[in-house]
């Protein structure tokens, strides 16, 4: 099945756009006891420009889309220094609240190359935290490496509208997964979702399959609006050698305009060099 018109959702939001797009199918966690369990997915706020969403993998790292990492307007990687993940956010108060160490993009990962799912294909990032997260309430989620056609998924995310909560959309569905790894689903998103974790529900088991990257028209005449996934697999393993190896070994993503990849800086914090 054919997405057209991709719209990317991921541009950092701003907190204070209006309303969102929810379309009465989202479910907002607004208190402790509806958010129990959800606590490992969290905002991910980007010095002034806005923010995205992400999820805990394990106590010091997010999975998040990649584009959530460069400035729209200069194509440039935001600084690390500028991102600070808040688990559970809700009406202010972050049940964990941490800065971050460094960031990795998956290397064929192109911020400034055409839109079409090639380029969703590869929108993953990690985030390494300063600090792990280790607190019995905010359990990292374990991953799956993709879901199937047909499956029922979930996804969590704070966007526009609703930033200060996050809203749960329990039940939408998995229409296709393309060559390039994208996934087409069902699910209601709209511009903050980016990176949003897309969960499986199976066996009483709660998984992350895919990352949360644009929205699309479907291409049948039916101007109906989808989500566009990312699926993990080999694609975040990539990225967790890649943060493991630290400057020696990771490929970087290529300069604006050119085909040669760039070098990650040398010392102790191996972050990337900015585009």
């Amino acid at each position: 099945m054919a997405a057209a018109a991709l719209l990317t959702v991921g541009q950092p939001v701003q907190a204070q756009n209006g309303a969102g797009s929810a379309g009465g199918r989202l479910v907002a966690l607004e208190n402790g006891v509806m958010g129990r369990g959800w606590e490992a997915v969290g905002r991910i706020d980007i010095g002034r420009r806005g923010f995205c969403s992400g999820a805990l993998i394990e106590p010091n790292l997010v999975l998040t889309a990649a584009h959530c990492l460069f400035d729209r307007d200069s194509g440039a990687r935001v600084p690390d220094a500028e991102l600070r993940f808040r688990a559970g956010l809700r009406n202010g108060r972050a049940e964990a609240d941490r800065s971050v160490r460094r960031t990795v993009v998956h290397p064929e990962y192109r911020f400034s190359g055409p839109e079409g799912n090639a380029r969703v294909g590869h929108d993953l990032a990690l985030l390494e935290l300063d600090q792990p997260i280790r607190n019995a309430s905010i359990q990292p989620f374990a991953v799956q490496a993709q879901p199937l056609r047909g499956d029922a998924v979930g996804v969590v995310s704070y966007a526009r509208g609703r930033s200060e909560v996050p809203s749960l959309e329990e039940r939408c569905e998995v229409l296709d997964r393309d060559r390039h790894g994208v996934v087409t689903m069902t699910c209601a998103v709209d511009y903050g979702a980016s990176g949003a974790p897309v969960f499986a529900f199976a066996h009483g088991q709660v998984r992350i399959v895919s990352v949360i990257s644009a929205m699309a028209e479907l291409s049948d005449g039916s101007q109906r609006r989808v989500a566009l996934g990312v699926s993990l697999g080999p694609r975040l393993d990539t990225l967790r050698t890649a943060l493991a190896a630290g400057d020696q070994r990771f490929m970087r993503v290529a300069e604006k305009g050119t085909d040669t990849p760039r070098q990650m800086s040398s010392g102790g914090g191996a972050r990337f060099v900015r585009p």
